[in-house]
């Protein structure tokens, strides 16, 4: 009995020396070895979106080719990066005589969000001519971290107002968030963007 049981003995040492793991197993309680590696490696998701990605929106929906696009954005980029948080595509109606008002609706696209937010702006500007006019807006948005942190008034930044492949681009900022509306339309006027824009969930008659 006892030369068996050392015959079983070594035959049992002798497996676990030859086969990868097994002794790791044996000493762990059993089991497949640990060997390192994840069962799955999963790439977490941006909640920013690409430059590609917003000239591709920017084009189709202002309906102006890509490079006429990509010349206005290019400044944009350079000055605030290439990885809004976010983007608005709308439109709006301002006129001016001396001193103009603008009043606008659109949409706000996240990637965080699945439905995009449905969104009115106004505000006062100072015009430096007399008319009217009717646009579409696009606009890249930075460091917005959620939709409802948008409701609020933003000024214009002085000088940041100027003309690129017959779109007319602004700065505007507040709290942080930066926004650069980007308009096409008949009429266009730049300065009817000096002044500020409110941006609130429903249609605001004041602008202020």
């Amino acid at each position: 009995m006892e030369r068996r049981t050392f015959i079983l003995s070594s035959l049992a040492t002798t497996a676990a020396a030859t086969v990868p793991g097994l002794a790791l197993a044996q000493q762990s309680g059993g089991g497949a070895p640990n060997t390192g590696a994840s069962s799955s490696s999963a790439t977490p998701g941006t909640n920013y979106y690409d430059r590609d990605e917003v000239i591709a929106a920017g084009s189709n929906f202002l309906g102006v080719t890509v490079e006429a696009l990509g010349g206005a954005l290019e400044k944009i980029f350079a000055d605030y990066g290439d990885h809004p948080t976010a983007y608005i595509a709308g439109e709006e109606a301002s006129g001016a005589v001396g001193v103009g008002l603008r009043y606008g609706k659109g949409n706000l696209f996240m990637k965080s969000e699945a439905q995009p937010t449905h969104i009115f702006w106004q505000g006062p500007s100072i015009g430096f001519d007399t008319g009217a006019n009717a646009s579409r807006v696009f606009s890249l948005v930075y460091n917005l971290k959620e939709p409802a942190l948008i409701y609020r008034r933003y000024p214009g930044v002085e000088g940041s107002a100027y003309f690129v492949g017959g779109l007319g681009v602004t700065y505007q900022r507040a709290e942080g968030i930066v926004l650069t509306p980007v308009r096409a339309g008949v009429g266009l006027r730049l300065g009817a963007s000096v002044g500020y824009m409110n941006i609130s969930k429903k249609r605001r008659i004041l602008p202020l």
